[in-house]
């Protein structure tokens, strides 16, 4: 493993050709924001934007908590979100206005039979939206073989020298689906490192790439995710001692969640050794709206930079 060192715009060219919607559209699915100074950082977090979403807002969400000593990398997600599901003021736009572009994390778009159900919209950037049911597990082979393999295999821990554990994970919806989906798949460690390269297989396969894996640690530094379920096609089956994840895991939500039910806690908790859950006393899911709401989380991200738990 090479010294670490702080990652640099230029380390991550070499993967974003392989991300499917650099082409398309020419611009880099990440961005970065720096502590200040740069070279005072000694933790990385990864954000994963919401169903309908960009990486733009999660970018400003990063310059706004301004973690210390944290570079935040802001990630698109891998598949366009089609017209048909955006919200009804994003497909209206006027002609000569270019439409705005919003994605996904899931390998398809597949559809749960109760299209009254709120889940898809509660993963959405606009939770009035009318969108029918998006099935809140589609698989995400697709992100979790470019996030583990690419991004942090070979930029991040091949290139830079970092390891899992000073990996934080954020994620809102869909994005938090994902974060908490990496923490349960890369605890099946080096011993089963076949498969995810190769795009293979569903997210119940085989195991963590080679190159993560290399970090030494099956764990990340910690997880937030904001009302965004565990997906069951992320837990591995490779998994015969039954462990859980090591890695800690705050979740937060409104106590009328849909998308994360006293099932979705318990599958959680399950799957994961350290586990909070924080029920908002409000309805409908989002971002935190007050200081109230953000202190969980802010306590949270302090003490795993510390190094500590709640």
């Amino acid at each position: 493993m090479p010294p670490t060192r702080i990652p640099k715009e230029e380390d991550f060219a070499s993967i974003l050709p392989s991300h499917p919607t650099y082409g398309p559209t020419g611009t880099s699915p990440i961005s970065l924001v720096y502590p200040n100074p740069p070279e005072s950082t000694t933790a990385l977090m990864l954000l994963f934007h919401g169903l309908g979403d960009t990486e733009v807002p999660f970018t400003s969400l990063a310059r706004t908590l301004s973690l210390p000593n944290v570079l935040a990398i802001s990630v698109r997600g891998l598949s366009p979100l089609p017209a048909l599901f955006l919200p009804n003021s994003q497909q209206q736009q006027p002609p000569n206005r270019p439409q705005q572009q919003a994605y996904h994390w899931g390998d398809d778009l597949t559809f749960t039979p109760d299209t009254s159900s709120s889940s898809s919209r509660s993963s959405s950037r606009n939770s009035s939206s009318t969108n029918p049911a998006i099935d809140p597990d589609p698989g995400f082979t697709l992100a979790r073989t470019w996030i583990t393999d690419k991004l942090i295999g070979e930029v991040l821990v091949g290139k830079c020298g970092w390891e899992m554990r000073d990996i934080l994970l954020f994620g809102f919806g869909q994005g938090g689906s994902v974060a908490l989906g990496l923490g349960s798949w890369v605890r099946g460690g080096t011993s089963a490192s076949t498969g995810i390269g190769s795009g293979s297989g569903s997210g119940s396969g085989s195991g963590p790439g080679s190159a993560a894996a290399a970090a030494g640690s099956a764990a990340f530094k910690g997880i937030v995710s904001l009302a965004g379920p565990l997906p069951p096609s992320m837990i591995p089956s490779h998994n015969p001692s039954n462990n859980r994840s090591s890695t800690p895991v705050l979740v937060l939500c409104s106590q009328d969640s849909d998308t994360f039910d006293e099932d979705e806690e318990e599958l959680v908790r399950e799957q994961f050794a350290e586990v909070k859950v924080v029920r908002w006393k409000r309805s409908g899911d989002g971002m935190p709206r007050d200081r109230e709401e953000a202190m969980p989380m802010m306590q949270f991200l302090a003490g795993r930079l510390r190094g500590g738990w709640l």
